[in-house]
């Protein structure tokens, strides 16, 4: 006897709404990162804005999912104030990423 798809796997055969749901749990999981991100390293969200030069406004989207993209150097920016180091690894080849800093 074969199972019977899950309403979520029937729903996830519909292109349109798997690109939606695929868009909206990246956001999520850049809110969740961030969120873990300074959780994890003591930060409130004005520390963390006042340490990336950023303002508690963009930080609190970020947190909550309300703002759909993030440029690279801030996001660099806020691993770093939380004492992360970003880099590109394939294979054994690691790439680190790091802010010049002026």
């Amino acid at each position: 006897m074969s199972k019977k798809p899950s309403t979520f796997e029937r729903m996830m055969k519909d292109t349109s709404f798997k690109k939606e749901f695929n868009k909206q749990y990246k956001e999520f999981l850049l809110s969740e990162l961030i969120i873990a991100l300074m959780e994890h390293d003591g930060k409130s969200v004005r520390k963390l804005a006042s340490e990336c030069g950023l303002s508690t406004n963009v930080i609190n989207k970020l947190r909550t999912g309300k703002q759909e993209d993030i440029k690279l150097s801030n996001f660099v920016s806020i691993s770093e104030s939380c004492g992360y180091h970003l880099c590109l690894q394939k294979n054994d080849e690691i790439i680190p990423i790091q802010l010049v800093r002026d």
